[in-house]
C-alpha cells in the first residue's frame, strides 16, 4: 500500500469518526432509549442506511463473490430474494412491533408467552452472535485486507498470524464504536460507510470488466457474457448450492428469519421516528439490496474469467480481483470503506448482543430493580465479553470446509427455523401456550442439528459406498448423486418450519392458552403506517422476479 492509500485510508477512517461523534454528542446515552435505540430519532435514509451495511459486510462481499467465482449468478438469490423478506418485514412485521414499542424481538415474544420463553429465545441469538455471525465478520474481514495487501509477504509473517493480528485490531476498533458509542454513533457511521461502499462497490466491477475489454466496460461484459454462459444461469442444478426448488422452500425460510426476526437488523428499525419512518427506511433498503448483485456477485464471475478459475481459495475471489484492478491511489479509500463494513456489521451485534443481555437476561436474572444506567452498564461488560470471545473464534473459521457464506447459513439454520416459527406463531395466534414456544425453541434445534451432523451425513456415506461399488467414478456423476441422497439443508429447513408450526398448533389445541393475548399499543411514537408501502412493495417484487426472467 503507497503513501497515498495510507492517507485516504487514515483520511476517511478519521472522516467517518469525526462524523459519528458530532452526530452523537448531544444524545444521552445514560438512558436505555439513548444507548440502544438512538433515542428513537432515526429517519428513513439513516436506518436504509444502517441496514444495509448491518448487512453488507466482507462476509457477504468476500462470501458471496467467493461462491460466485465457483458457481455463478444463481448465489444472487440471497440478494435479490433477501429484498422481498425485507418487504414482508415492513408490511406485516414491523406495525407490530412497533405498536407494542418493543426494544428487542425477545421481548415481544415475552408479552406473548412468557420471560422464560424470552430468555430461551434472547440466549439463542446470543450463541448465534458470538459463535457464528461475529466471527465470520472478523475472519472475512480479516481474509479480505490479508489477500488485498499481501500483508504475509509486507510483514513477512505467516498468513494465520496475518489472520490473528488483523481479527484482534478489527475487533478491539470495533468494541470502542459500540460498546461506548451506542447504536446511535454505530448508524451515523453506517449511512456514512454505506454510501462509500456502494461507490466503492460499484467501481470493482467497472474496474474489472474494463481489464477484460481492454478499457471498455461494454466490450468486457460482452466477452464475460459469452466466455461464461453457464456463470449466468440463475436456475441452480440439483447438485449446486442453492437448488431452484430451495428459494420456495428454506431459502425464503432463512430471508424471512434473518430480517424479520434478528435484532441486529430490526434494531435499527426500533429506532425510528415513526412506524412510517421505519417502513420508508426498511424498503428503500429493499430496493437497494435488489441491485446488490452487481457488487457481491458479478466480481466473482468476473475474477473467474481473469484468474481463469486457478485460486487456492474460492473466498479469495474478492479481494484478489480488489488488488488486481484497483488504480493504487483508490485501494486506501477503498480499504477503509471495507474496513468500515466490517466494523458496521461486528460493532452492530456487539449494540445488540448488549441490548439482548441488559434487557432480557441481566434485570431478569441478576438485578431486577436495575436502574437504566446499570442496564446499559451491564449490557457494556458483556459486550466485551462476547466480543472477546468472537476474536478467539475468528481464525479457526479457516478450517470450514464447505466455504464461508455456506458455513454461516447452514450454522444458522438451526435457530433461524425454531425461532422465526415461534414469532410468526406468535404474532397470529392467540391460543399457542408458552409450552408450544418452549418445545419448539429446543426440540427445533435439536431436530435440524440432528439432520445436519447424523442423518445427512449417514445417508451420503451410504450412497457413496454405493456408488463406489457400483464403479461410478465421474466427478460430475457423483457430485448429483450426494445431491440426491439426503435433502439440500435449505429444504430441510422448510421442512422442519412447518413441522415446527404443526406442533406448536397440535399444543395449542391440547392446552390453550388460557388467557387471551392482548398486544399492547405504545404512545412513544406515532405508529401510523405508510400509505404508499403496499404499491412500493409489490413494484419491488415485480423487479425481483423479473431478474429470473432475464438470466433462466
Amino acid at each position: 500500500m503507497g503513501t497515498l492509500s495510507i492517507i485516504s485510508f487514515i483520511g476517511f477512517t478519521l472522516l467517518v469518526a469525526g462524523v459519528a461523534w458530532f452526530a452523537t454528542r448531544k444524545t444521552d446515552e445514560s438512558t436505555a432509549d439513548g444507548y440502544f435505540l438512538g433515542g428513537r430519532s432515526l429517519g428513513a435514509i439513516t436506518i436504509a442506511g444502517s441496514l444495509l451495511l448491518t448487512n453488507l459486510s466482507a462476509e457477504q462481499i468476500v462470501g458471496l463473490n467467493g461462491q460466485a467465482f465457483t458457481e455463478g449468478i444463481l448465489v444472487m438469490a440471497w440478494e435479490t430474494l433477501a429484498a422481498i423478506a425485507i418487504i414482508i418485514t415492513a408490511i406485516f412485521f414491523l406495525p407490530k412491533y412497533m405498536r407494542s414499542g418493543i426494544t428487542t424481538i425477545p421481548e415481544f415474544i415475552e408479552g406473548r408467552f412468557d420471560s422464560t420463553t424470552k430468555s430461551i429465545l434472547s440466549i439463542l441469538f446470543l450463541v448465534a452472535f458470538g459463535v457464528v455471525l461475529l466471527p465470520t465478520i472478523l475472519y472475512s474481514g480479516s481474509l479480505a485486507f490479508s489477500t488485498m495487501f499481501d500483508l504475509p509477504e509486507v510483514l513477512g509473517i505467516s498468513e494465520t498470524a496475518v489472520i490473528w493480528i488483523c481479527v484482534w485490531t478489527i475487533g478491539l476498533i470495533g468494541i470502542v464504536y459500540a460498546i461506548f458509542g451506542g447504536l446511535k454513533a454505530v448508524a451515523v457511521s453506517d449511512l456514512i460507510n454505506a454510501i462509500g461502499l456502494l461507490i466503492g462497490g460499484l467501481l470493482i466491477p467497472i474496474f474489472g470488466l474494463m481489464a477484460i475489454g481492454d478499457g471498455s466496460v461494454g466490450e468486457g461484459l460482452n466477452i464475460l457474457w459469452n466466455s461464461n454462459p453457464e456463470k449466468f444461469d440463475a436456475v441452480g442444478k440439483v447438485d449446486s448450492s442453492i437448488p431452484f426448488g430451495t428459494i420456495f422452500t428454506g431459502m425464503m425460510i432463512a430471508q424471512i428469519y434473518y430480517w424479520g426476526t434478528n435484532q441486529s437488523i430490526l434494531q435499527r428499525v426500533f429506532g425510528a421516528k415513526s412506524l412510517k419512518e421505519g417502513q420508508k427506511g426498511m424498503l428503500l433498503a429493499a430496493l437497494v439490496k435488489f441491485l446488490i448483485p452487481v457488487i457481491v456477485v458479478l466480481p466473482g464471475i468476473i475474477a473467474w474469467h481473469l484468474f481463469e478459475g486457478n485460486l487456492e481459495n474460492a473466498d479469495q475471489a474478492y479481494p484478489a480481483l480488489v488488488r488486481r484492478v484497483l488504480p493504487g491511489a483508490l485501494a486506501g479509500f477503498f480499504a477503509a470503506v471495507l474496513f468500515g463494513a466490517v466494523l458496521s456489521s461486528f460493532n452492530s451485534l456487539l449494540n445488540s448482543s448488549a441490548t439482548l443481555f441488559g434487557f432480557d437476561l441481566y434485570k431478569q436474572y441478576f438485578k431486577k430493580d436495575a436502574t437504566e444506567k446499570e442496564t446499559v452498564k451491564a449490557g457494556k461488560i458483556f459486550g466485551l465479553f462476547i466480543a472477546v470471545l468472537s476474536m478467539i473464534i475468528a481464525p479457526f473459521i479457516a478450517n470450514a470446509p464447505d466455504g464461508l457464506f455456506s458455513y454461516i447459513q447452514q450454522s444458522l439454520g438451526s435457530l433461524s427455523v425454531p425461532i422465526l416459527a415461534v414469532v410468526v406463531m406468535g404474532m397470529y395466534s392467540k391460543k399457542v401456550p408458552a409450552l408450544g414456544a418452549k418445545v419448539v425453541l429446543t426440540l427445533g434445534v435439536v431436530m435440524y442439528l440432528v439432520s445436519l451432523l447424523v442423518l445427512g451425513p449417514y445417508f451420503i456415506e451410504s450412497a457413496m459406498a454405493e456408488a463406489a461399488a457400483n464403479g461410478i467414478t465421474d466427478p460430475s456423476k457423483l457430485s448429483v448423486i450426494k445431491a440426491e441422497a439426503y435433502p439440500h439443508f435449505l429444504h430441510i429447513m422448510g421442512i422442519l418450519f412447518v413441522v415446527n408450526m404443526v406442533i406448536m398448533i397440535v399444543i395449542g389445541k391440547l392446552f390453550p392458552k388460557k388467557e387471551i393475548y392482548v398486544p399492547t399499543v405504545t404512545e412513544e411514537i406515532d405508529v401510523t403506517p405508510w400509505k404508499h408501502a403496499m404499491i412500493v412493495g409489490v413494484i419491488i417484487t415485480l423487479l425481483v422476479l423479473s431478474t429470473y426472467l432475464i438470466f433462466r
